[in-house]
């Protein structure tokens, strides 16, 4: 962490988890767990586990979730923090929408917009997936998505996209200890 980051206000960032390689669930807990362990950060809530289906890929379906966390560290130094997380756990990138071991995106970092080769926030597709939306959704409602509207108000576009909560009696009803996020 730069000295700068030492000094900035910390920034509510949202990130999205995602995995379908493996045994996902605990990838995730794992990747959880890492992301509240990063410097200058604190983990503030996370949803439930949901499922889905590939969008424009196939292989096993998909574990997703979406975490808030309170961060002093600036868009770029998080998105090396995710791609390290990512790759301690055998994140590969052979081809595009291929299906992984650990998928973390940074959905929004505070009101920050921006558009550079390696990083576009508000995440360029969050406002087009139902998988990010509605874990979103049961932790932040009310967020504005810049340019688009509030989360709440941007579900019924994808409602038409297979998306289901994970109950406790499948064993991933748990996996998010949310008690630990408060």
């Amino acid at each position: 962490m730069t000295e700068q980051a030492v000094l900035a206000p910390a920034q509510r960032a949202y990130i999205g988890l995602g995995a379908n390689l493996g045994d996902p669930r605990a990838v995730l807990r794992a990747a959880r767990d890492a992301l509240a362990s990063l410097p200058g950060s604190r983990l503030v809530d996370c949803s439930s586990l949901y499922r889905s289906a590939p969008i424009d890929s196939s292989g096993p379906d998909y574990f997703n979730a979406v975490l808030a966390l309170d961060t002093r560290l600036s868009p770029h130094e998080l998105l090396i923090s995710l791609q390290a997380i990512e790759a301690a756990h055998g994140r590969e990138r052979p081809y595009r929408n291929a299906p992984r071991t650990l998928d973390l995106d940074l959905l929004l970092h505070g009101d920050t917009v921006m558009e550079t080769p390696t990083l576009i926030l508000p995440h360029p597709r969050l406002h087009l997936r139902a998988f990010v939306l509605q874990p979103l959704s049961e932790i932040a409602p009310a967020l504005e998505v810049p340019g688009h509207g509030t989360v709440a108000a941007l579900l019924p576009a994808v409602a038409q996209q297979g998306i289901d909560l994970c109950s406790s009696d499948d064993g991933s009803g748990d996996w998010s200890d949310r008690s630990a996020a408060k």
